[in-house]
């Protein structure tokens, strides 16, 4: 039997209805897909077998959170740890399929852990131009006895050239100013009054400590294992695409890719094998089609963690 759930619970879930509903939305990878008939579709199936199936250069930027190398239970998968080679080669397996995707001009990020970082670096670097690694903290856990907590994933940010879009201007972080120093003339520098404060926009780096894994009282959360946040979507979106380009998740997981794509004003394609996280992930659509807020993200702003 399901567990009740609190009051205050905001964890999205299906029901069966929903599952009868929504399920004639998603698409199956059966031949060579137009750009079209895919475009802002959730496609069902396994990942490697999908990726031949998809057009040429029919995408502007690439977001892929795949399964990490250890022991982890994704609803009806189960992934096992495996020695590095070995996750390497599977790596490979679906990032050598990615280049025939990609338009010239654009980015792709992968997501890894520090088991997994290194496998991502050097498989990436056969196939794309590797331009940064991003720190991201997840604080989330209670702790281990005898090792450090582990709190910190990485994004690896490639292109497929030495041109790329990067729009700095939509992706500054406002920040509170501790010491609001001002020139000669009494007049702040490099930072703003207002009634709730002194801040300054501070230029995006690649340490990420201002977003907050989704839990039960956020709307956004599921019971996937591993979602991401939609802040974080948004920032990799705004930054690395422009309104209408076609932004595509071959591990779609609960489809925060997705939500986040759809909520900023571009297209999208996604990508999950488990037939329960695609229906949620077109349930979480149908919410986006009334509710295009993003939490720690207002008015082309992304604010610290609790401000």
């Amino acid at each position: 039997m399901t567990k009740p759930r609190a009051s205050r619970n905001r964890t999205i879930v299906l029901s069966a209805a929903d599952h009868e509903r929504l399920k004639p939305r998603l698409r199956t990878a059966q031949r060579r897909f137009e750009l079209d008939e895919i475009r802002n579709r959730t496609i069902c199936g396994d990942t490697l077998e999908t990726l031949d199936a998809l057009p040429d250069a029919a995408i502007d930027l690439l977001f892929a959170d795949p399964p990490y190398n250890l022991d982890k239970t994704f609803n009806s998968l189960r992934t096992k740890a495996v020695d590095t080679e070995t996750y390497s080669a599977w790596l490979d397996s679906w990032m050598a399929k990615l280049p025939r995707l990609m338009k010239p001009n654009g980015s792709l990020y992968f997501c890894g852990d520090w088991r997994s970082s290194a496998s991502i670096q050097a498989v990436a670097e056969r196939y794309f131009k590797v331009q940064n690694r991003i720190a991201w903290e997840r604080d989330k856990g209670r702790g281990a006895k005898a090792n450090w907590k582990n709190t910190c994933e990485d994004i690896w940010f490639c292109t497929m050239s030495n041109s790329w879009t990067f729009n700095v201007d939509n992706v500054k972080l406002r920040r509170r100013v501790i010491a609001p120093y001002t020139d000669s003339n009494g007049k702040p520098r490099d930072w703003q009054q207002s009634d709730a404060g002194n801040y300054r926009l501070t230029h995006p780096s690649n340490l990420w400590t201002d977003l907050t894994v989704p839990f039960w009282s956020m709307p956004e959360n599921t019971d996937h294992p591993t979602q991401k946040p939609e802040k974080l979507l948004a920032r990799i979106i705004l930054a690395s695409s422009n309104p209408e380009n076609v932004v595509f998740d071959p591990f779609l997981g609960c489809g925060t890719t997705s939500v986040a794509a759809k909520k900023l004003g571009r297209d999208y394609i996604g990508v999950e094998i488990d037939e329960t996280y695609c229906l949620l992930a077109e349930h979480r659509l149908e919410l986006a089609e009334s509710d295009r807020t993003i939490q720690g993200y207002e008015d082309g702003v992304f604010r610290e963690r609790n401000s």
